[in-house]
């Protein structure tokens, strides 16, 4: 019996970048509830994006957001996890060095950029971000939970130049075609599930989880109902169990109907 269904967000039920559901998910997800099932957003979102996509629901589900570094619900934070904060600092200054990357800063209540261009306006407009400028990002007082790096170009190898450098403080997932989310070293989706998990008294063999992105598969091995969407990258077809049609089609919604 499914007692927990997690989901990816963008690339997974939304199309990258957009912040409209569509409202069937919500009558859906009351009914899981209904029916003794949990529900849980996982993203690398921030928190507060999730809370308003979700928010005819917000009280029903939980948020595991920033690819792992936060979980909670509307109203408390469950665990936090924070970057160590000289290697946060020190890969800021690196990311400045790289042509055309641009870098969001990640707190528990906020994000903060030093650059007010295309990541700001797409942060803002795209995932409804609570975002600050400020002059110097090594000057953020506040724990950071994670960096975002915009990179325009090269995504791949920006992600394997910095493991080389970083690798054994933090950890690093490429998410979508551009995202590069540097987390606490200790935390991914997947672990956040598995704190989850122990938390609800719930087996992965209980758990359904659906994906789209590489940052997404340890979440997957998470889950004996493990799910990619059509649109889903080669690699997370492979490792998942079953296959859900693609997120325009609204794939994960077909499959959570089946269970009410």
């Amino acid at each position: 019996m499914i007692k927990l269904v997690v989901t990816d967000i963008d690339g997974t039920l939304l199309l990258e970048g957009t912040h409209s559901l569509d409202p069937e998910y919500f009558q859906v997800i009351s009914r899981l509830r209904e029916k003794g099932m949990q529900f849980a957003a996982a993203s690398g979102r921030h928190w507060k994006s999730i809370d308003q996509l979700f928010e005819p629901v917000r009280d029903k589900i939980f948020y595991i957001a920033d690819n792992g570094a936060y979980l909670g619900t509307s109203k408390r934070e469950l665990f936090v996890h924070t970057l160590p904060r000289e290697t946060a600092m020190d890969i800021i200054r690196e990311a400045r060095k790289l042509d055309g990357v641009e870098v969001a800063a990640s707190c528990v209540n906020k994000a903060y950029m030093e650059i007010q261009g295309r990541t700001w306006k797409w942060l803002q407009e795209g995932y409804q971000y609570n975002m600050q400028i400020i002059d110097d990002l090594t000057k953020v007082e506040e724990g950071i939970i994670k960096l975002a790096l915009d990179c325009p170009f090269h995504v791949d190898q920006i992600a394997e130049e910095f493991r080389k450098k970083y690798g054994d403080k933090v950890k690093m997932a490429v998410s979508g075609d551009t995202w590069l989310d540097i987390i606490p070293q200790e935390t991914s989706k997947g672990a956040s599930v598995k704190e989850l998990q122990e938390s609800l008294g719930i087996s992965p063999e209980e758990t359904m989880a659906f994906g789209d992105q590489l940052n997404d598969l340890d979440m997957l091995e998470q889950a004996y109902y493990s799910y990619a969407v059509g649109n889903a990258r080669e690699e997370v077809k492979k490792a998942a169990r079953f296959q859900a049609d693609r997120n325009d089609r609204n794939g994960v919604l077909k499959v959570l109907k089946t269970l009410i």
